[in-house]
């Protein structure tokens, strides 16, 4: 194995700066772990734009490396699961937050973390997939797994024209669902059709500042991905039976809400743990999304860049500049 690692590293010194770019470092600096992995393609989430300006809430510990998503190679495997040259996918648990990220040339992890490639996804459409497609295709099976009706009306996507929210709205319209896309960017509206939305709305159409416990009843489940006072006034509108998979909180972490919505209209709301979601379901997903869900446009879905041009991408997506997905080439397939 090589003996240096190329990664984006972010550091705090002794006055507390912050400071992140690309730097090169012994491969001893790699965490413990039995499965040791060339990175090929990683990803950008807004969690790993948080990580890269050394956020409390993301980053435990210093010298940090971002990427909650890698794909690429065995390189060395002390588990029977992985043999050297096994392609294989690695999405959250610890990595990227807790532990040494994607973000790198190599990626030491524990083996229950590695899923294998699925026959059917390519590396790079594993990683235009990432965790953003991983946690979409949990909020839709969450509605199929709580039953509702694809003909029962329509199911709300908030934060539609982000990474989870646009391929929320690819997904539904696969299964047969009414997605109605939720987007400030107004600019996004014809993209946003063309990913699956039936309709586009505004997000002052959802806005209620009422302390009413319930609202009119528009939509029969919601992929929410912004939380706070969004989600809120989605419950409050969901028809009686309805569901919201929840996953975000961009919007913010509280929930003004009264009992009324479950116990009145018999609402759902489940949560969406993307993190530490069972290596078996998450299998059976990857599997789904190489095969049954396979989203044919793909390719179309994000920009790809090297590691050298990551700071930018993680500008534009802290200013809310950024749509869909973007994905780093860290090595060649």
């Amino acid at each position: 194995m090589q003996n240096t690692v190329s990664c984006f590293q972010v550091n705090k010194n002794e006055q507390k700066e912050i400071s992140s770019g690309l730097q090169t470092v012994p491969s001893a600096d790699l965490p413990p772990g039995d499965v040791t992995i060339r990175v090929v393609y990683s990803s950008i989430n807004y969690k790993d734009a948080l990580a890269a300006t050394g956020h409390p809430g993301v980053v435990r510990n210093f010298p940090h490396v971002p990427g909650i998503d890698a794909v690429g190679f065995v390189v060395e495997s002390e588990s029977d699961q992985f043999t050297v040259g096994d392609p294989v996918i690695v999405t959250s648990y610890e990595l990227g937050v807790e532990r040494w990220g994607g973000w790198s040339e190599l990626i030491r992890v524990k083996p229950e973390w590695v899923v294998p490639l699925p026959e059917g996804l390519t590396l790079k459409e594993s990683m235009i997939l990432g965790t953003a497609g991983l946690t979409a295709a949990m909020c839709v099976n969450s509605l199929i797994q709580h039953e509702v009706p694809t003909d029962s009306g329509s199911v709300l996507v908030t934060g539609a024209s982000g990474g989870v929210g646009s391929f929320a709205l690819s997904l539904l319209k696969r299964c047969g669902f009414h997605p109605v896309a939720v987007t400030g960017k107004r600019s996004a509206a014809l993209r946003l059709i063309e990913l699956g939305a039936r309709e586009v709305i505004g997000r002052d159409e959802l806005e209620d500042d009422s302390k009413k416990p319930l609202l009119k009843a528009r939509w029969s489940a919601a992929i929410d991905t912004v939380g706070g006072s969004m989600l809120s006034n989605v419950i409050r509108s969901l028809q009686p039976n309805g569901c919201v998979a929840a996953c975000g909180n961009a919007g913010g972490a509280d929930l003004d809400l009264t009992v009324f919505p479950f116990i009145l209209r018999g609402v759902t709301l489940d949560g969406i743990d993307s993190a530490w979601y069972p290596i078996e379901k998450r299998t059976t997903l990857w599997l789904k999304l190489a095969t049954d869900w396979k989203l044919p446009d793909l390719d179309s879905r994000a920009n790809v860049i090297p590691l050298e041009q990551v700071q930018d991408t993680v500008n534009a997506m802290l200013k809310g500049e950024h749509q869909e997905r973007t994905i780093i080439q860290i090595s060649a397939e």
